[in-house]
């Protein structure tokens, strides 16, 4: 090997770096070990404690010193799925922000094609194409873009003229909804950061609108999807008072009558609480209520109103009354001057009645327009602070303080609402957080503040919300992920189990068949794992579950590469060649290296597709996997020569196996071809078997692919899953509950109300499953802490998943171009890499009867296997890499023959050929144990959450070493042309 001391040079230098690499995630963890045992699992504790030494020195090289946050900067994150935490994907609403851009465009045309855009949007299409494409289909060029109603507007009046053509416009409508998406990136940041989780990571996903945000170590669920998903709205508007529409809900109420039928309900009168402290005493309403019984309106009151608030009603009941309230003829009733009212809600408040039990009310509040229909008296933009704290009487409130312009706007309202004697309503995301009156004239420099029925937490997230800015258009939570941090290190503890007992099983087994050079091997393979480590760290690679799958299974690949060198050296020193000749002849373009590298080819191009087209954890399971790739392929050409060599230079004798493994897997001579007619029966068999039970008994497709909610629930004692199922039957229409795991654990699937966005739904989903389910704990199990996650939990929901409908199609799209991406362009290769086009279609269907074996064995099997065989984002990633590896066999062989076919081997090409798949046998053989012991470990060890994407890859193993054998080869035989044949029969003849 030439330039020996460079490449040790190199190799030295380079794990140096690896090294001082890991050093800071070694300190890092055993600094944030530290604070989690001062918090106690108080999160907030843990926080301020890392925030506290954030600048203190922790490591101290001599050369260097280190504070807390530069140490924490350069560790191996891990992802949520073994840290815990908190995973969302939000989608600005690109409809929303078109609206925006239109001035809220009531044009026919332009209102159809926002509609016709959500309806039609195909998986993976941006809103904005299926937008532009709807709107050219409905207006048929009889309306421009740039018509003055829609977007030839004041709002873009320095960027479209009417004078512009659509296309111009398009133009200008993406550059303006991607600084909007920017600007709702920033404003999501703004508010993480201030939120307290060490190392939140918020990431923009193109120009879709979607924003990814992971918070590990987040554990409170709902306040966090209250704080992402607020827009951050904030208005001040003048209201009107209860005897100013009071008959407006009389004369609403009989209308009603005429087509409402209710039945009549208790009424309980409720304190109100929670005005703000400059609020006067609510004038009573003098109109007369009517008797309990057939009153839409009424019968909803919970108790009368007073001041700027109608009536007090239950949650439960807004839903109808906004509809009553939307109806023409029910707003036509209202006075004249009145007719443009908003009506909205306060936030909820929690009151006891007599009998002491808590009852949930909101406050309904009319408001009044600036003019006519034009929206708020001031704007929230005007706010530049805001700061939690306490008012006069001791409560959380938020105190926010004003700009010049909007401290006169401030003071001329205030002064209105005092001498008027009305109210000021202060509204975010069109939700009333108080309404006060002005009890001492006019208030001067631009201060305000918001109280209301708060715990302290939420003042410091709605100070937080404001201080960041509103978002330019709604953001809804299409995907989200609540794991738990005991979940998490059940994952860890599992993972390391499988790498080290993998570990341990690949050195034993190098040991055992290759004997001394076997040790070589291992040592090449410990190196490999510190650069992959230290390459992983320099990076800034986050580390999740499928990433230890990923570096488990390099353990399996990485010795493929010594395995290919070690059986091309045995089989130089059968040929006469000397040890120093046989090793360099191993080492050498004619001896392995070409095959290793088409191999490793292939498996980088599967990789950087999966990498691509997979989110999350898969991308985490690519990034491990193709790291792994680049440092087997060093630690085996460079660092494995290097010991042989240094090996060999001492005089050692080097057989390259033991006396007990020497004839192992040697002296092949079995007719491959001979046998064609079996294995296309056989495999045709499959094959049909396969697409029937596709057709008919279909697969289990997970939520990544059809849309729902998935909960990973454990309970203190074992359950029955189908008692669980009825009970959740009755409360969701529709559920499936299985038993994951253990007997005390059990994952349910529901896709109730998935499709419809909404902190509120996913509280309402998780208040109906911990009802349904309560009775299995403690009577002290509350719903904080079965749905929260915090340190320590065992029981509850250990982990939560929702995917939406769209979402689902765009990932399901992916996943197809992800499947036939990676067998169209790995087919390309291989018709550059040999010239033949022959050998891509061996390659191909050997790939597809793989890929459709394993879909079969899921088809047939999903109902009955004791773990999860769900078609989802882990199962697609599992097929890619069987396709990697069913290519690499292929490969190996192919490349036999090529190097056959350019020598001097006699016979026919069929003779040649399988004289190729002989000689390679102990390889093959070789590999496909390694990588189905490494994979039956990690199927056993691994945990129960990656158990169906490990059987999907144990299953492609097995099978992608029978079709590299019994049809690719088979394949490429039977489509090389007869005068193909005849011509090499001749030469080759010819030349022996």
């Amino acid at each position: 090997m030439q330039n020996r001391g460079l490449v040790k040079f190199f190799a030295i230098l380079f794990a140096l770096v690896c090294v001082y690499q890991l050093i800071f995630t070694f300190v890092a963890d055993n600094v944030e070990k530290k604070a989690k045992a001062f918090a106690a699992g108080d999160s907030e504790k843990e926080v301020k404690y890392l925030d506290s030494i954030g600048k203190t020195e922790v490591l101290n090289l001599g050369f260097a010193q280190f504070t807390y946050n530069e140490v924490k900067e350069k560790k191996i994150n891990k992802g949520l799925d073994l840290e815990g935490g908190i995973n969302v994907i939000l989608e600005i609403s690109v409809k929303d922000i078109l609206k925006g851009l239109a001035n809220n465009s009531t044009n026919a045309v332009f209102t159809k094609s926002l509609d016709d855009a959500t309806k039609n949007k195909q998986g993976n299409q941006d809103y904005l194409d299926a937008f532009f494409i709807a709107f050219e289909e409905n207006s048929k060029g009889s309306v421009k873009l740039a018509s003055p109603e829609i977007f030839a507007n004041k709002t873009l009046g320095e960027s479209v003229n009417f004078r512009m053509s659509d296309n111009d416009v398009k133009k200008v409508i993406r550059e303006k909804v991607a600084e909007s998406i920017k600007s709702g990136f920033e404003v999501l940041r703004k508010r993480i950061d201030k939120f307290g989780v060490t190392q939140p990571n918020i990431q923009q996903l193109g120009q879709s609108g979607r924003i990814l945000v992971e918070l590990p170590g987040a554990k409170d669920v709902d306040r966090i999807k209250k704080l992402l998903s607020g827009t951050a709205q904030l208005e001040f508007w003048e209201t009107y008072k209860i005897d100013e529409l009071g008959q407006f809900l009389m004369s609403a109420n009989e209308a009603l009558k005429k087509t409402e039928k209710v039945a009549a309900t208790p009424a309980a009168e409720t304190a109100k609480t929670g005005i703000d402290t400059l609020l006067t005493s609510k004038e009573k309403d003098t109109t007369a209520t009517p008797a309990k019984g057939n009153n839409p309106i009424v019968d909803k009151f919970v108790s009368q109103g007073g001041g700027p608030i109608l009536a007090v009603v239950a949650p439960k009941d807004t839903a109808a009354m906004n509809s009553y309230f939307k109806r023409a003829d029910i707003r036509a009733l209202l006075p004249a001057d009145k007719r443009f009212a908003k009506f909205v809600w306060g936030i909820t408040e929690v009151t006891k009645d007599e009998k002491g039990k808590d009852v949930e009310t909101v406050s309904l509040y009319a408001l009044k327009p600036k003019s006519r229909n034009i929206g708020p008296a001031m704007s929230g933009g005007v706010v530049t602070d805001a700061k939690d704290t306490f008012d006069e009487l001791g409560k959380p409130a938020v105190s926010m303080q004003m700009n010049g312009a909007g401290a006169r706007d401030w003071e001329e309202l205030t002064g209105k609402a005092f001498n008027e004697k009305s109210y000021i309503a202060i509204v975010l995301d069109d939700i009333v957080y108080s309404a006060p009156g002005v009890t001492s004239g006019p208030i001067a420099g631009g201060r305000s503040s918001i109280s209301g029925n708060f715990t302290v937490a939420e003042t410091k997230d709605l100070a937080n919300v404001l201080r960041a800015g509103k978002l330019p258009a709604k953001a809804e939570i299409v995907q989200s992920e609540v794991v738990g941090p005991s979940l998490g290190q059940e994952a860890i503890d599992n993972g390391t189990n499988s790498a080290i007992v993998g570990l341990l099983i690949v050195c034993l087994w190098m040991v055992i068949y290759y004997g001394k050079a076997g040790w070589y091997a291992n040592a090449a393979l410990v190196v490999n794992l510190l650069f992959l480590f230290g390459f992983l760290a320099s990076v800034g690679a986050v580390l999740t579950l499928p990433g230890i799958a990923g570096i488990v299974l390099t353990m399996g690949t990485a010795v493929d590469a010594n395995i290919i060198i070690y059986e091309r050296a045995k089989e130089e020193l059968r040929h006469g060649l000397s040890l120093p000749d046989a090793v360099k002849a191993s080492f050498g373009w004619k001896g392995a290296m070409r095959s290793i590298v088409d191999a490793n080819v292939t498996h980088v191009l599967t990789g950087a597709i999966l990498f691509i087209f997979g989110t999350g954890p898969i991308q985490g399971f690519a990034t491990t996997l193709l790291i792994g790739i680049v440092t087997s392929l060093f630690t085996s050409i460079f660092i494995t020569r290097m010991l042989l060599d240094w090996s060999v230079n001492r005089g050692d004798k080097l057989a390259f196996s033991n006396p007990w493994s020497k004839n192992w897997f040697t002296n092949f001579n079995f007719d491959f071809l001979r046998i064609k007619k079996w294995s296309y029966a056989v495999s045709g068999i499959v094959t049909i078997v396969s697409i029937v039970s596709l057709s008919t008994h279909g697969l289990n497709p997970g939520v990544d692919f059809a849309g729902g909610r998935t909960f990973q629930v454990r309970f203190p004692e074992a359950v029955n899953p189908e008692a669980i199922h009825e009970e959740l039957v009755g409360v969701f229409g529709s559920a499936e509950a299985k038993k994951f795991g253990d007997d005390n654990q059990v994952k349910i699937v529901t896709k109730y109300e998935v499709e419809k966005h909404g902190i509120e739904v996913d509280e309402k989903v998780n208040h109906m499953l911990f009802d349904a389910l309560k009775k299995h704990y403690a009577a002290d199990m509350t719903y904080d802490k079965f749905i929260n996650i915090y340190d320590g939990k065992k029981e509850g929901v250990l982990n939560a998943y929702k995917v939406t409908p769209t979402v689902a199609d765009d990932i399901k799209t992916n996943s197809y171009w992800a499947v036939l991406g990676a067998m169209l362009v790995v087919a390309l290769y291989l018709v550059v890499s040999f010239r033949k086009w022959q050998y891509s279609l061996g390659a191909l269907a050997a790939v597809a009867h793989d890929v459709i074996f394993v879909l079969g064995a899921y088809s047939l099997l999903w109902k009955y296997m004791p773990f999860g065989m769900e078609i989802d984002q882990h199962f697609i990633a599992a097929i890619l890499t069987v396709i990697g590896y069913s290519m690499n066999d292929t490969v190996i062989v192919f490349d036999r023959v090529r190097e056959y076919l350019a020598g001097k081997e006699k016979g026919t090409f069929n003779q040649i050929v399988n004289k190729s798949i002989n000689s390679t046998m102990s390889r093959t053989l070789n590999t496909s144990l390694t990588m189905i012991l490494v994979l039956a470990i990690m199927f056993v060890f691994g945990g129960e959450s990656i158990r169906g994407f490990i059987f999907a890859m144990l299953i492609g193993i097995v099978v992608g070493t029978y079709s590299s054998l019994f049809i690719a080869t088979p394949v490429l035989c039977d489509t090389i042309p007869d005068s193909e044949h005849k011509r090499i029969e001749e030469e080759h003849n010819k030349e022996a």
